[in-house]
């Protein structure tokens, strides 16, 4: 069940990672086109190049030493496969991971490097080891990559960091993939007694909250398969939208087409290399020209050489 979080857990859960994450940079955009001030958090600079460190190593830390003994599990397209892999690793314990068989080859080898045991399995068998948090053949405790409070309280150490940096921030554009970071950034927002507005943002090819707010309840998508692998699903777990749906202002979804160039406007204005997942954000806050200063938060960098590669070739030709 995923309860919800208080300010006193975030901060203890920010003393908890000193040391572990990093505490990563809040930098301007620099992109003058746009009349907005827009603004990175750069997760992709984290040890495995993704936000998604901060709630595994939180949520393992808490587990007791006779259970955590026994090794650890998740299922992940790749980012909170690596996080559960890096803090098993530190812990000193094994961990098993169940991904889609269409994740990354980046992402896949980044696990095996890291020590964790890869089990692959269509998209649809994987997304229902998530609905049912965890698949028979795994081994060890199942840490959920959204529907875990110690996870979702690692995420929110992000909203923290943001709202230290930039007091005055207007808004807050988050990566919704399960809806762990986005609603764990909103719920730091609150608890901080911040006015800002948090917006997720979704991919064309898989919104499954955007849907569920125009139905006003959960529901079923089609999910097509894209280089954008770290967002995305079929629908909105039932105990996210009971919290996004009050916490969230609204879904801003982009296309493929946006996300590239986005990709490129990091890598060409500011040298951050971006994940598809990543630079949702980024290509949401251009499109949606909100006045003020919007934060971005760029949730990873683990993105296919070969695939960024062929990006910024498209995109610088064009």
């Amino acid at each position: 069940m995923l309860e919800k979080i208080n300010l006193d857990e975030i901060k203890s859960a920010s003393e908890r990672l000193v040391g572990v994450a990093t505490r990563t940079p809040l930098v301007r955009l620099n992109y003058p086109e746009s009349d907005s001030e827009i603004y990175l958090k750069l997760e992709n600079l984290q040890p495995i190049g993704s936000f998604k460190l901060r709630g595994a190593y939180n949520a393992i830390a808490m587990i007791g030493a006779d259970e955590l003994a026994k090794g650890v599990s998740t299922s992940s397209a790749g980012n909170m496969a690596q996080g559960v892999a890096w803090s098993a690793h530190k812990f000193g314990v094994s961990s098993e991971i169940f991904v889609p068989d269409h994740a990354p080859e980046t992402k896949v080898d980044a696990i095996t490097r890291l020590g964790g045991k890869v089990i692959k399995a269509p998209f649809a068998t994987w997304w229902q080891s998530i609905i049912d948090h965890g698949y028979p053949e795994m081994n060890g405790t199942f840490i959920h990559p959204f529907l875990n409070s110690q996870v979702v309280t690692g995420n929110a150490t992000v909203g923290l960091e943001i709202l230290e940096d930039l007091p005055d921030v207007d808004s807050i554009i988050v990566p919704f993939g399960g809806g762990g970071l986005s609603l764990a950034i909103a719920t730091a927002v609150g608890q901080l007694g911040s006015k800002a507005t948090v917006y997720a943002s979704e991919v064309e090819t898989a919104a499954p909250f955007s849907a569920a707010l125009n139905a006003n309840q959960p529901t079923t998508v089609e999910y097509t398969p894209s280089f954008v692998d770290g967002i995305g699903s079929t629908r909105v777990i039932d105990e996210i939208w009971q919290q996004a749906s009050k916490l969230l202002s609204g879904s801003l979804v982009v296309s493929l087409q946006e996300i590239k160039e986005s990709i490129a406007i990091l890598a060409n204005r500011n040298r951050v290399v971006a994940e598809g997942a990543g630079a949702s954000s980024v290509a949401a806050a251009v499109k949606a020209k909100n006045p003020g200063k919007t934060v971005c938060v760029v949730s990873g960098g683990n993105i296919n050489t070969d695939t960024f590669i062929q990006i910024m070739a498209e995109i610088n030709k064009g």
